[in-house]
């Protein structure tokens, strides 16, 4: 063999293909290997269930006679039109929660990425430390903090706070418990880690270096803020806000345990529709309504919010 006689080439396989293309094709096929799992997982209790709801939403009959699929679709609007100030109710909740846990959590998730220095893992544990506990536990104890003539409802009835919330209609009195903004309070305070988190997450990846570059170009700490901080924290804020909103609008803990029957949400009703009820296509058909009309305005306010991390 002369130094430029290439070498044999090696004899196929039995099945008539060669092994360094059988072993590149097994190596193509390893990442859907490993996204089996999950895609299993997604399919038996998620897609599955969906359909199954699906179907229920549109039968007919009763518990004791049984249920048939009858395509009846008047159930969608029949429970729209009876529960629909539910609805509005659960949409208004959920946001103003949302609101108070961007207005509390990002000065917070700042404090962390900027200023917490050594103390920063102690600060994010004690951020999640709520979820030690159970989501009811912790529910029940705003029973305890906000109960009638306790310090929290003497103190906001000295600084003449309830006389405005009951002017707005959120309380009654100087009553907090079984008020709208009982309800509020433990919604915020129980969804407010899942604000705080992509908060931080987001601005603790901005470059140090841009805030040295706006203070060289005489910028005050506020337009650094303005125009280098909080554009640069949108993605957090954009997740923050989702995971809080999602949520709390279909949350029905909070509704039963801090509210009344005049504060009940949708989740409650569907709660009651499925358990004490027993009138599953209706209960099926408000959660169907609630899951479209939050992947709306979900959809509408990514888009408007433009953040190409997340669209």
């Amino acid at each position: 063999m002369t130094a430029t006689t290439a070498p044999p080439a090696a004899p196929p396989a039995a099945g008539g293909e060669p092994p360094r293309r059988r072993a590149f094709r097994r190596r193509r096929l390893v990442p859907y290997w490993l996204l089996l799992p999950g895609v299993l997982w997604l399919i038996v209790f998620f897609l599955v269930p969906l359909v199954y709801q699906a179907s229920t939403s549109v039968q007919t009959g009763s518990l004791e006679n049984g249920f048939q699929v009858t395509w009846h679709f008047q159930t969608y609007w029949d429970a729209l039109q009876q529960y629909y100030p539910q609805f509005l109710r659960s949409l208004l909740y959920a946001a103003v929660a949302t609101l108070l846990c961007l207005v509390v959590g990002y000065p917070l998730a700042y404090l962390i990425a900027f200023r917490a220095g050594r103390h920063r893992n102690l600060l994010l544990v004690l951020v999640i430390a709520p979820f030690f506990t159970s989501f009811l536990i912790r529910t029940l104890a705003w029973k305890t903090i906000l109960a009638d003539g306790g310090p929290v409802v003497g103190f906001l009835g000295s600084a003449h706070v309830l006389d405005v919330t009951a002017a707005l209609g959120w309380t009654s009195g100087h009553r907090v418990l079984a008020t709208p903004l009982a309800v509020v309070t433990g919604l915020t305070y129980n969804f407010l880690p899942f604000m705080i988190l992509p908060l931080y997450t987001s601005l603790e990846r901005i470059d140090h270096r841009l805030h040295e570059a706006a203070g060289d170009l005489y910028a005050t700490p506020w337009t650094t803020f303005r125009k280098v901080t909080f554009p640069m924290s949108l993605p957090g804020v954009v997740s923050g806000t989702l995971l809080t909103f999602i949520p709390s609008s279909g949350d029905y803990v909070n509704a039963q345990l801090l509210g009344s029957a005049d504060t009940k949400m949708i989740g409650s009703v569907i709660q009651s529709q499925f358990l004490t009820v027993l009138d599953y296509p209706t209960a099926a058909a408000l959660s169907f309504i609630l899951m479209a009309v939050v992947l709306f305005v979900v959809t509408f306010y990514i888009r408007r919010a433009g953040t190409e991390e997340l669209l």
